[in-house]
Order: C-alpha cells, then structure tokens, then sequence
C-alpha cells in the first residue's frame, strides 16, 4: 500500500542527520557477520553499576509504596507528575538560589520532544504569514535540531568563528558576534551547552551576550542543557547555567542513565511554559509517570546529583584523556588534525583541514579497518551556506573501553597518514577483537 501522504507527512517520514547515518552503521554491523567492529558511533550513555542501581533502587522503592496504582493505572498532569516537579522546583530554588514554582516547571517526553514543541510553536508561519526563525548561533550544533520544524526553511543557522591551536592540535568554536543577530523575524534561538557532537562549552559571557540580544527582541531563549550539572553534570570544565525571564532551561535524564523512559524537563517563564503544556498536551496527553516516579525519587533525595558528579562525569572524562593522549602519540605529522576542546558531553570532534576527500569518504574507508564513527556533516543543520569545514569532520563516541579507543584511534591514524600521503586505503574490513 502506498498512502498519499501529505507535506508534513513525507516530511516527517525521512530520517534526518545522524539517524539516517545510522541505519547505514545498523546494516554494516548486520552484513558483518565474523567480523568485529569497534563502534564509536553510540549515542546511549554506558551502563554504569551505580547509576543501574540508583534507578533500581528507586523502582523498587516505587512497587512498594502505595502510590505505585496511581502513577501506572491513572492519566495525570499534562504538566508533568507534581512530585517531580516539586522536587525540580526546590533543587532548583537551593542550588542556584532561584524563586521558582510549579507554573515555571514542565515534563516532556524527552527533551526531543520539547524542541518539536517549542520549533512549532514559535518558529514557522504566523497567523499573518511572517515566517519567525529558529536561530542556531553556531553550527555544528545537535543533529537533532534538524528535524524538529515542520517548515524547514525556518532553521537558521550561523557560521561559528574558529579559535586554532596550530601547535597543539586543539581548537574551539566560538560565535561570530560580526555575524549572528536576532532581529524581528526571529521565533526563538536554541543551542547546546554542552554541546553534543562537538563537546564545546560556550563561555558565560558569549550566552549572556546572545541572551542580551535575545531579551531585547522578547525571544525566548531554549538553553540545551542534556549534559549539563546538576544531572548528568557531563561539563568538564566550569559553566553557569543561564536562567532568565526569556530564557527556557531544558533538561534530559538520558545522559543521566534514563534514556529508556523519555524524561524531559523544562524550566522557564509561566508564559512559555502554558504554551509548551497546551502542545504537549493535543499531542500525547503527558509523559511517561513511571519514569517521572522514579525520577522524583532520584532527585528529591540527591541521589542523582550526587552520582552525577561522583560517577558519570569522571568516567567520561577518563575517556577523554585517554583519547587526548592516544592522539598525541599516534596521530602522524603529516595529518593537519585539530581535536576541539573536550569541555563536555560524550562525544569527542575532530577536524582534519584541507581533508582530500570527504567526511562521508573517510567513514566508509574507516570501516575497513573494522571502525566506525560518525561523519561530521548531518550535525550542520541550518547553516545555508557551503562551508568546506563542514565535510571535514568527524564524531568519536566515548562510550567504548579504553583498550577499544585506543586501538580504533591508531587504525584512524595509519588511514588519515595514506590518505593525506595520496595513497587510498584498499584493506579490507579487519577484524580488531
């Protein structure tokens, strides 16, 4: 059967960015068979024990309390579960001194969701037929931004600024204040911080300067902080979390060792807040409560914040280093790479300049070495002009072992060497178990 579908619909059946890179990795891993594979491409955090038993222990907790009939056999709050939103409120309100209450408090099906809200809501066509922006201030940015508008020509992107590190390999996307504006066409602006794929942490001062500018034209202003403290707390380097009259402060637990049960949480004016509700609600009713339970128990207790920091960000961490130091000692001379600052995030991003082929090229030359990242370019999304950098990256997942990163990182070495030396790779896939 082939139903006629409407715009928004052949629109919304396509995958975009990295799930469409994904299915490629899903059928190499399946027509692989014998073969090993060292697979940097994951999104899902790793399992840790302790973060395994705070969510069990708090299950756990849940099935026996009596209010377990109420949270999985009742419809509840579109706004979300009121313990949890009590428990967000009164962390909030202790550690960073703020005056919330429940009015500034929403539970989304993942924070996914939340940008669909938000991108339909005050980005497309208005009532007068003015097309408001959704404004990336850099790019690359998170894939999933790409595909979260009904009306595609509303994703505006900038082109960021490089700060180079030629002697040591590192470098940093920074906005480009010459360039990016919000203006009158402007819906809402968006960015991660930190940033997935690129671990980049925009400086206090760089979203207090976008937030001015935000403010000024009474846009509203969406911070994605699914790595940021105080759960996960995957920022490696200081940060202060923006909060404001216009700003919206996204949250996820997935990094946080949930992503199975879709938690999202959104922290902002009543305003905003009442407007995201209502989507939510002529979309799905409410997010999970199950999930939204046991996430009440895991907060309220400072549980989760203090696993946050005492477990996920030094494992994700140590991985970085080991990563940084792998690099430094295989990467050839004759390869111009340029690691971004690991400030964050899962993820490490690198940059090969001038690369002679692309970055598509270079992940299916990869996987003859039995390895497999994520090309760079499906995390773009928005930016309008052609830009050469965008095809010369690439996204390394820092959810494998030590012993598979370092083993996958020399292979990538030996590869970037022949390509750079004009000698195309002709191995065929190996097997690296």
């Amino acid at each position: 059967m082939n139903p006629v579908l409407t715009q928004f619909g052949d629109q919304m059946s396509h995958l975009t960015g990295v799930r469409a890179i994904m299915k490629d990795i899903i059928e190499t891993l399946r027509a692989g068979a014998g073969q090993e594979f060292i697979n940097l491409s994951a999104g899902n955090p790793v399992i840790l024990p302790e973060v395994e038993q705070l969510w069990r222990g708090c299950t756990e907790d849940l099935l026996a309390s009596p209010e377990y009939g109420e949270v999985v056999c009742r419809y509840g709050s579109s706004q979300g579960y009121e313990p949890l939103i009590a428990a967000v409120v009164q962390d909030f309100n202790q550690r960073y001194g703020l005056s919330l209450s429940d009015r500034n408090v929403l539970i989304t099906p993942g924070s996914q969701s939340l940008y669909f809200f938000a991108a339909n809501a005050f980005g497309g066509y208005t009532q007068a037929g003015q097309l408001k922006d959704i404004v990336l201030p850099l790019s690359p940015d998170y894939t999933g931004y790409g595909g979260v508008s009904l009306v595609p020509e509303a994703l505006k992107a900038y082109k960021p600024s490089l700060d180079i590190d030629e002697a040591g390999h590192r470098f940093k996307y920074r906005p480009d204040f010459d360039q990016f504006e919000v203006n009158e066409n402007t819906g809402f602006v968006l960015f991660s911080r930190p940033c997935n794929p690129t671990g980049n942490v925009m400086t206090d001062e760089e979203i207090s300067r976008i937030a001015d500018l935000a403010a000024a034209q009474n846009v509203p202003l969406f911070v994605d902080s699914a790595y940021a403290a105080p759960f996960p707390a995957l920022n490696f380097t200081e940060m202060t979390p923006l909060f404001g009259k216009t700003v919206v402060h996204c949250m996820s637990l997935s990094k946080a060792g949930l992503p199975g049960e879709r938690v999202g949480i959104a922290i902002g004016d009543e305003s905003i807040i009442r407007v995201l509700e209502c989507f939510q609600t002529n979309l799905c009713i409410h997010s999970s409560r199950y999930g939204q339970a046991i996430a009440a128990r895991a907060i309220a207790s400072g549980a989760l914040a203090q696993i946050s920091e005492q477990v996920i960000r030094p494992y994700y961490q140590q991985k970085f280093d080991v990563l940084e130091t792998t690099l430094a000692e295989a990467m050839p001379q004759s390869v111009p790479w340029y690691l971004h600052r690991g400030e964050g995030s899962i993820f490490a991003w690198l940059w090969f300049d001038e690369l002679p082929m692309t970055d598509w090229e270079l992940y299916q030359q990869l996987k003859q070495y039995g390895v497999i990242v994520v090309p760079g370019s499906p995390f773009f999304p928005g930016l309008r002009e052609d830009w050469a950098h965008a095809k010369q990256c690439i996204r390394i997942s820092l959810t494998a072992s030590n012993e598979e990163i370092v083993t996958a990182l020399r292979h990538l070495a030996r590869l970037t060497d022949e390509i750079y030396q004009g000698q195309p790779s002709q191995r065929q896939p190996a097997n690296v178990a």
